[in-house]
């Protein structure tokens, strides 16, 4: 999920590439002939995936990204970067294959939308593995999901580094969840019920009692969008009645920006509940991972049940827009909506401090024995 840079509603316009231009587009600058390829989802991106004849590693995703993130090379040269240096460090982010002309990224124009767009194109390896959201979570996954997400912005707050790292501190970027209050622009695709109601209430209670503690958040790059379709996992036992996973690949890094640790706990413990069967034990079972590497502070802390919930009104809310300009796209746009809405009328419905309560008590567990 990505663009809306601007506090109006985003005006981008999505890739359409039919298969047969987009292996062209392989073998015109990437110099590698495509022997199969096959369309994958995407919020408002292109993503393909393809095999080709060659030595060594063989399948891709070929990446085209919309044409509003295409005018930010800076920016998507960093973020590719950034999943460079990961790959390095021992995660599992995807990296480039080069142009013909050797760069990373390639400016390109094609589709059948009318005028002259022109998209960035990668080539990214493709990463094997099953996204969370097609699996059945249990808590040891839940748990390295929250050091997955601790990790990653540790190091890339700590260690990494690029002449145009600048490019993250992306302003009023919808996305990030310093800019809940932006989504004013973006209630009306609700119409007039019980949950534009509560979306408003969220607006209004992160304005009151979010914004004026972010300054004493810890500040940090965010990856952003730790959701369930991002984050891959394989099985790493055989049982099937107590199944254990490992998590073999990180998707999607178009919303890193500049942010603060906790807001990446909020976002991963928001996604882990999407498909839970029991939604509110989640965030415990995350933010002990996620403490395990980054303890938060009293602060943060404290803040935790509104940035869950305002990263649920940015989904819900951007999707209901998103889907009223992409109708044809309107099944993915809104994955979330499907279980998100009962959610976050659920957290409401029990209330902050008894939904807190839970998620601290577990987490508290894990200092006692945290899994191996």
């Amino acid at each position: 999920m990505s663009s809306g840079n601007d506090c109006q509603p985003q005006t981008l316009t999505k890739p359409t590439f039919a298969e047969r231009e987009a292996a062209e587009l392989v073998d015109r600058v990437f110099g590698l002939k495509v022997s199969w390829i096959r369309s994958l989802p995407s919020y408002d991106d292109q993503n393909f995936h393809v095999r080709v004849s060659a030595e060594g590693a063989d399948e891709y995703v070929l990446k085209i990204t919309n044409s509003e993130d295409s005018q930010e090379p800076d920016l998507i040269e960093v973020q590719t970067q950034a999943m460079m240096f990961l790959s390095a460090e021992g995660f599992p982010s995807a990296t480039p294959y080069l142009t013909k002309d050797g760069n990373i990224m390639s400016l390109e124009s094609g589709g059948t939308g009318l005028g002259n767009k022109k998209y960035m194109v990668r080539l990214l390896t493709y990463l094997p593995g099953t996204p969370v959201a097609k699996i059945t979570t249990n808590a040891q996954i839940l748990y390295d999901i929250g050091r997955l997400a601790a990790g990653v912005d540790k190091v890339l707050s700590e260690k990494f580094q690029h002449p145009s790292v600048k490019s993250l501190h992306r302003g009023q970027f919808i996305w990030n969840l310093a800019n809940v209050p932006l989504l004013d622009e973006y209630i009306y695709a609700l119409g007039q019920n019980k949950y534009c109601a509560v979306v408003e209430q969220v607006i209004e209670q992160f304005k009151g009692k979010v914004i004026p503690k972010l300054s004493s958040f810890r500040a940090c790059i965010n990856h952003g969008d730790l959701n369930d379709h991002n984050i891959l996992v394989d099985s790493c036992s055989a049982s099937l009645e107590n199944p254990q996973y490992r998590v073999s690949g990180i998707l999607d890094f178009s919303d890193m920006s500049y942010g603060y640790y906790v807001f990446e706990v909020a976002i991963a413990i928001m996604y882990m509940m999407i498909e839970s069967p029991d939604p509110l034990s989640v965030g415990g079972h995350v933010l002990a991972g996620f403490e395990s590497i980054l303890p938060l502070t009293a602060e943060e802390r404290g803040a935790l049940f509104l940035l869950v919930c305002g990263r649920f009104a940015q989904s819900l809310a951007i999707a209901a827009h998103t889907a009223l300009l992409y109708p044809e796209n309107k099944e993915y746009l809104t994955i979330t909506a499907k279980t998100g809405w009962k959610h976050l009328m659920t957290m409401f419905e029990v209330c902050q401090e008894a939904v807190e309560k839970k998620w601290f008590e577990t987490a508290q567990a894990y200092t006692h024995h945290a899994p191996a």
